[in-house]
């Protein structure tokens, strides 16, 4: 059984995470931390996430706890998140990655600390997002540079980041569909006279309201027609889900940079 830590562990994502680790047969939760301030240190992790009494208690640190697990999985903040994987590398834990909002230079000290340690990090973790990633890439090198492509994502009125990582993500897949750099044809905002759209421009543009769990869209607009590739989350229970997966995953690794392909088998479709 593969011992499972969880940072952020009170939170709403840390709550949800616990409960599917809890479900899963081949995982079992080993701790969670929050900030020593937080006033759940110290109660019981499935209390405070309302599935009952596991005699786990919630600690003020990850420092506290990185001897009981095997893998860590992270959906907090990014600084934070590259502070916890320092420790997790000094310690030789595995780690699941879900925090969005890393920079380049986040993702390149990753990789260099996955000689120590075996990372599972993606934008998403939800399975359909991950097929979505695959299936709006191949969409675009179908359709070619004769469709403008357009993204909508919309979340909770709490999200941080902007735009979110799933919606950068499946910009990447879709300049990488039509052999674009996202980072030159990607246009985040449009206000007054803008004149011509371009024919390369990828846009990407966000809504953030009430309480919204996460949803996107891809428009493929073409001459007298288009099409739309939507997701939308339900429930965080999606990527919850796919984190224990990853978690599982990396039962028995020792090192390396992994993606939610490698763990759902979509590195090759």
């Amino acid at each position: 059984m593969t011992k499972v830590l969880i940072s952020g562990a009170a939170g709403r994502m840390g709550q949800r995470i616990a409960f599917m680790v809890n479900q899963h047969p081949g995982l079992t939760l080993a701790g969670g931390f929050e900030q020593p301030d937080n006033p759940a240190v110290g109660k019981d992790m499935g209390e405070i996430a309302g599935f009952g009494t596991t005699g786990v208690k919630i600690a003020p640190s990850l420092e506290e706890i990185i001897d009981q697990g095997d893998v860590l999985i992270d959906f907090t903040f990014h600084t934070a998140t590259m502070g916890f994987a320092k420790t997790c590398a000094a310690a030789g834990k595995a780690m699941v990655v879900g925090t969005t909002g890393l920079s380049q230079a986040n993702l390149d000290e990753l990789r260099a600390m996955s000689t120590d340690m075996a990372i599972v990090q993606s934008a998403n973790m939800a399975v359909g997002v991950n097929v979505m990633f695959k299936i709006a890439k191949k969409i675009a090198s179908i359709l070619g540079n004769d469709y403008d492509m357009e993204i909508v994502e919309a979340h909770h009125n709490q999200k941080k980041d902007a735009p979110s990582g799933t919606a950068l993500r499946l910009g990447e897949m879709l300049a990488e569909g039509v052999d674009r750099n996202l980072s030159e044809v990607g246009v985040f905002e449009r206000n007054g006279i803008i004149g011509e759209r371009s024919k390369t421009e990828i846009g990407i543009q966000t809504i953030r309201g009430g309480d919204i769990v996460g949803e996107h869209t891809i428009y493929y607009c073409g001459p007298g027609e288009r099409i739309e590739l939507t997701h939308r989350a339900h429930s965080r229970d999606n990527f919850a889900r796919g984190a224990a997966e990853a978690a599982s995953w990396l039962a028995g690794k020792k090192d390396g940079m992994f993606t939610m392909f490698d763990v759902l088998g979509l590195g090759d479709i």
